[in-house]
């Protein structure tokens, strides 16, 4: 692969299919991207036993690559329902036994611990559906009467959905299943219940009519994860509050690129993770997210946010993705990370993410350049 220092690389490496890795469909995954991520961020470390930080994790594609090749992973985001599914992923490296349910499901006693957390998803997936906090604010029956009619899921799943998450919780408050087991049983949840809701893609807007995969019953499947000798984290902080406190020999950033929000695209699978009964506001029935603006979403807050991390990481090595359509510029990534060391970036033409098919998109190119800018560190962190 042929290394570019200051100037932008012409020429594109092939991407071939991955399929270990197991995301939901996200705005902004890299699991496309995983070959070319993997054969830049080796040949630039030129090490195969590095630490990686993964600190805008989302759904977790990135740190499960690495996680599978045998690395510890750091992973962090703002996002309750990412933490929830990096716990599981990421953190999550043994057999899960879940010994505390022997009184209720008698029969994992018999089973061997690597079936059991697949029995307990079947079990799950028997219970009575609940007239909950899902049912009655996004299901077509919750809110016949109310002043906004939404329809996220069907009034089946929607139930569906209240009864496991109550079900989780009380086992987690009756302490029948430890922190790595309850991290587990939503990851599941959310994976599965993704699958079949009534949106284009994203939870910003549900369609009018429910959609055939949304018309499916929803199947708690189990969130499989990679066993692992090695010591995993993962974090719920605002990157800036962490990236002193972390250490690894790689720092991997993929924040977002402009202006959209994580968070209102995300907010019914955060209220599932959370499930706190929040406040809703509007047609859609946001949560309020205030805290949880990303500095990397806002014009005037983006540089003086990338320059922090730039300045303060204790890593070796910095790899930014970030595309032609971003917030920051070149020329500012360029400089700020020239501040710490040797600069450098690589290219890749990708296909984009599409929550629709309207032709009235603010974006109308079918595919998108996509940049991994790096840093090898030459001096100390301020």
């Amino acid at each position: 692969m042929q290394l570019v220092s200051g100037k932008i690389r012409e020429k594109t490496i092939k991407i071939t299919k991955n399929l270990g890795v197991i995301t939901m469909n996200y705005i902004g995954s890299k699991k496309k991207l995983l070959p070319f991520l993997d054969k830049c961020i080796y040949e630039i470390t030129q090490n195969d036993t590095f630490v990686l930080m993964d600190l805008f994790a989302g759904t977790g594609a990135v740190g499960q690559h690495f996680k599978q090749k045998g690395h510890a992973i750091i992973a962090n985001d703002l996002q309750y329902y990412s933490y929830v599914l990096n716990k599981n992923y990421i953190e999550n490296s043994q057999v899960l036994h879940f010994e505390g349910l022997f009184s209720e499901i008698s029969e994992l006693q018999s089973m061997e611990k690597a079936q059991r957390a697949g029995y307990v998803c079947h079990y799950l997936n028997q219970i009575e559906g609940k007239e909950g906090f899902i049912y009655q604010n996004y299901c077509s029956g919750g809110t016949a009467n109310q002043d906004y009619q939404r329809q996220y899921f069907s009034d089946e799943n929607g139930k569906k959905v209240d009864a496991i998450r109550q079900k989780i919780a009380t086992w987690k408050e009756n302490k029948l299943i430890k922190a790595s087991e309850y991290y587990f049983l939503l990851a599941s949840l959310l994976e599965g219940i993704d699958k079949v809701a009534n949106t284009a893609s994203v939870y910003g807007a549900f369609l009018k009519h429910l959609k055939k995969s949304a018309q499916k019953t929803f199947e708690m499947k189990p969130a499989y994860f990679e066993y692992s000798q090695q010591k995993q984290q993962v974090f719920n902080q605002n990157i800036e509050d962490i990236i002193q406190k972390v250490q690894g020999e790689v720092l991997y950033l993929d924040p977002p690129y402009n202006h959209r929000q994580y968070a209102p695209n995300y907010h019914l699978l955060e209220t599932i993770a959370k499930y706190d009964a929040p406040i809703l506001k509007g047609k859609t029935g946001l949560r309020d997210y205030s805290q949880q603006i990303s500095k990397f979403a806002q014009k005037k807050a983006v540089v003086a946010a990338f320059e922090h991390l730039i300045q303060h990481t204790k890593a070796k090595f910095v790899f930014l993705s970030y595309n032609n359509e971003g917030l920051l510029k070149p020329e500012e990534i360029k400089k700020i990370m020239c501040q710490r060391g040797e600069y450098g970036v690589f290219e890749q033409t990708y296909a984009r993410f599409k929550a629709d098919k309207d032709e009235n998109r603010s974006h109308k190119a079918d595919s998108v350049n996509e940049y991994l800018h790096y840093l090898t560190i030459k001096d100390s962190p301020k």
